[in-house]
């Protein structure tokens, strides 16, 4: 059981994750920390007498708190040592990593967010563990495909998608259209399967007097529905230029116009209401909720909590029509501070939390594992969950998110989005506006 030594709050951050075959081997490793990795690693750890000191800030009744609660159990089983687990907050490690990671205070695990303003940060700063000869010693490189390693490598400039591992994710997310079955079946309308068929039945929900899209611009997920349009004119090397800045982006090139215009279009059809400019991500998903809105398109994070709180209708999902990729990554991932006391036992745990039995412990709660047993998942919403996110890995079609190439990009997306939705700017001169911000961004970082 986890021994909450410190409860300071937790914030929930739902999983979807690949299936594979087979899991990761068992045992454990050791390996030195900061920038290069040059010890041979050894899986067979005694922990007797030895404490792993754990943080995570999942919920208890989470998908991943309830695997991951499992696998300190097993843990503790396989290893006779113990584990010292403090709940943190998502925001109190993201603001005190650097100067907590940087102590004889570092936990010896911690679960840390990916990107390059955060995992990619602390690597460059040296505070973690190069888990290159630990990723090849249990193989958990087998279990990710190729999207979902990119955000666990970092190069020196903490540039994620190449260079080394500093961490190792066991879940994914992305982004998906979450629909009310009962709304699409009183106005006779199928799950559309192309981009057309989909303003066809926002259309049809339009002329029955019912805006179709839940909608914020205040927060996500409008500016993730920005970026799924731009997607649809996409390609991989877009993707690669805009994220990992292997090259320039043209703001006014077809991806980010299509992009612009659309979410214009769609305000003055009466698609999006224009009262989204002052709501939240939580006022949409609310709303999709209590059956106002047909269509909310947002996150795998939402999946356990409409499960869990839809009452009185039937609802599903299903991914963007008419795209090969959609906005999502790997999950949020476990690190191991260069400071850590015991390795070993870390890249132990690690691997147990990426067996099969604790990965379909997840699945079967609402999280999508990396290396479950296909058949092990029996519960039939969390298959549907898995099947999509699988259909997008394994075409290459996750794609990040929009805001992350500059920490500032999240806030001036959204401000870009609101003055497009309010009409006070063109999309031309809200396009330009984002790329002026975004190349500042960059140049910040590189």
């Amino acid at each position: 059981m986890r021994n909450r030594l410190l409860t300071l709050g937790t914030a929930m951050v739902a999983g979807a994750a690949l299936l594979t075959g087979c899991g990761g081997s068992s045992g454990s490793s050791s390996t030195s920390g900061g920038a290069s990795s040059t010890n041979t690693v050894n899986t067979k750890v005694d922990g007797t007498g030895k404490t792993l000191t754990l943080w995570d800030y999942e919920g208890d009744n989470s998908a991943m708190g309830i695997a991951w609660n499992a696998a300190i159990k097993q843990f503790e089983t396989e290893t006779g040592a113990k584990v010292q687990f403090e709940a943190k907050a998502f925001e109190q490690i993201r603001t005190t990593a650097s100067q907590v990671l940087n102590s004889d205070q570092a936990p010896d695990i911690l679960e840390y967010n990916k990107g390059n303003a955060t995992a990619g940060l602390l690597a460059s700063q040296g505070l973690l563990t190069n888990l290159d000869d630990a990723v090849q010693a249990y193989g958990w490189d087998k279990n990710l495909a190729a999207s979902l390693q990119t955000t666990a490598k970092y190069n020196d400039k903490g540039v994620m998608g190449s260079g080394h591992w500093y961490g190792v994710p066991t879940y994914g997310e992305y982004v998906m259209v979450y629909y009310n079955k009962d709304m699409f079946a009183k106005y006779g309308i199928s799950v559309p399967t192309t981009l057309d068929g989909l303003v066809a039945a926002m259309q049809t929900f339009k002329d029955k007097g019912i805006t179709p899209l839940a909608e914020s611009a205040v927060e996500y997920p409008l500016g993730q529905l920005w970026y799924q349009l731009a997607l649809t004119k996409a390609n991989r090397s877009w993707v690669n230029d805009y994220q990992l800045y292997t090259g320039d982006v043209n703001w006014q090139g077809p991806e980010v116009s299509y992009a612009s215009q659309t979410v214009k279009d769609w305000v003055d059809k009466g698609y999006i209401a224009t009262d989204s400019t002052g709501l939240k991500a939580e006022d949409a998903g609310t709303g999709f909720e209590s059956g106002k809105y047909p269509i909310f398109f947002s996150g795998s994070w939402w999946y356990n909590r409409f499960t869990s709180e839809i009452k009185g209708l039937q609802w599903g999902t299903f991914l963007f029509p008419g795209a090969t990729m959609s906005p999502g990554s790997a999950g949020n991932m476990w690190v191991v501070p260069t400071n850590a006391k015991n390795k070993d036992l870390a890249y132990k745990f690690i691997d147990i939390t990426m067996s099969p039995k604790i990965q379909a412990l997840m699945g079967n709660n609402g999280g999508i594992p990396v290396a479950a047993n296909t058949a092990d998942i029996t519960d039939p919403k969390s298959k549907e969950l898995i099947d999509n996110f699988n259909v997008l890995t394994q075409k290459d079609g996750i794609a990040f998110y929009p805001d992350w190439p500059t920490p500032t990009f999240y806030d001036q997306l959204n401000a870009g989005l609101q003055e497009l939705v309010n009409g006070t700017k063109t999309p031309g001169e809200v396009s330009s506006e984002l790329g002026t911000e975004y190349k500042a961004g960059i140049a910040s970082v590189k």
